[in-house]
């Protein structure tokens, strides 16, 4: 059977999948900063992955829920125990060093009611059967991969986990000669594609991403803005409305209190030192990865660098890696269409070809 033929087949079996309404597939990209799901059906949400339960019975009584979600939870966090339940990409406390059991309980048990959150999102009809593909670290151990599983199991009735630039680049259908960087919050995953599944030595997990990046501004801004006060929670807002990497830029201007009352500081020098932190890092992952490669297929993978994840979206990343990559030998570094969802399109798109007989004997 010809490429076309195989092609043609595939869509012809999305189609029948969607005619089949006993199912609803769905393909999650479960994030340290947002989890994102788009279905069968069409549905696509994106919900931050932070969940909050009331601290007591007068916050029960106030908020007159029994948990909270994403912008909801953090509006209302004052009267919340709130947890974020993935820690560079896993669930956090899942490998148990160091951690109390309530504290191991309590954020497997909020990402259980995060996963079924965003099921709920994606409106499965009463009775219908969800299967879905959660995305994960490129380099996520057993472990926390079982952990994920238990978390999913409980909203979902078959799950398969998979690695998340594999799922942007299957979504895109660049299943060879190409390199995904995924940038999150917790984890840049990097995945180099050759025609098959990867194997291990063709991906790599960096801590080098979004919550670095937080964690680096608000070190900047104390020395910038000594005297100020604020949160990390209100770095990490600025990083995502001004973040960039180019040399010319408009002026960052953000207020924070000083003994009360708001003060306004430039901080732009101090975003773009910031923001520029993880390029090395990533650069010297793209390097091994094709040095690595098959030397006839090298030059094809370094042109093809695909950016992907809330990360690339911070302004000149794409061209500011390129650069770095030219005393590495070059490449050809551009952003996809849909940072956001495209981890969970990919999954999506995972779930569609997968022979049913394949869920069913997951189930």
């Amino acid at each position: 059977m010809n490429r076309e033929s195989v092609n043609q087949s595939a869509e012809g079996k999305r189609r029948d999948i969607r005619r089949d309404e006993s199912i609803l597939y769905v393909g999650i990209d479960f994030g340290t900063s947002h989890t994102c799901i788009s279905a069968s059906n069409g549905v696509r949400e994106t919900v931050k992955s932070i969940v909050g339960y009331p601290r007591d019975v007068v916050s029960r009584k106030l908020l007159q829920k029994d948990v909270l979600f994403g912008d909801d939870a953090l509006k209302n966090r004052l009267a919340l125990n709130v947890y974020r339940p993935l820690e560079k990409g896993v669930i956090k406390y899942s490998e148990a060093a160091g951690a109390s059991n309530e504290e191991i309980i309590g954020h497997m048990d909020s990402a259980k009611a995060l996963i079924r959150h965003a099921v709920e999102l994606a409106r499965p009809k009463p009775g219908q059967l969800v299967y879905g593909v959660v995305g994960c670290p490129a380099q996520a151990s057993i472990h926390n991969k079982q952990s994920i599983l238990e978390a999913a199991r409980e909203s979902l009735d078959s799950v398969v986990i998979c690695s998340e630039p594999f799922a942007v680049a299957y979504g895109l259908e660049r299943l060879h000669d190409c390199l995904v960087i995924d940038i999150g919050a917790g984890t840049t995953d990097l995945c180099r594609m050759k025609g098959s599944m990867p194997d291990e030595e063709d991906q790599v997990t960096l801590t080098y991403a979004g919550d670095f990046l937080d964690r680096e501004l608000f070190e900047l801004f104390k020395g910038r803005c000594p005297e100020a006060q604020f949160t990390l929670n209100m770095v990490r807002e600025v990083k995502e409305k001004h973040a960039f990497v180019t040399e010319a830029a408009e002026p960052v201007i953000v207020e924070f209190p000083v003994r009360g009352k708001p003060q306004a500081f430039d901080v732009t020098a101090e975003v773009r030192k910031g923001c520029r932190r993880i390029i090395g890092p990533i650069v010297e992952a793209v390097d091994r990865l094709v040095s690595t490669f098959d030397p006839e297929f090298q030059e094809r993978l370094r042109g093809n660098v695909l950016l992907a994840g809330g990360g690339s979206r911070i302004h000149g990343l794409d061209k500011a890696v390129e650069e770095a990559l030219e005393p590495f030998g070059g490449g050809k570094v551009r952003s996809v269409e849909e940072p956001v969802f495209a981890g969970a399109n990919g999954a999506l798109k995972i779930a569609y070809d997968m022979p049913t007989e394949a869920w069913e004997q997951l189930r």
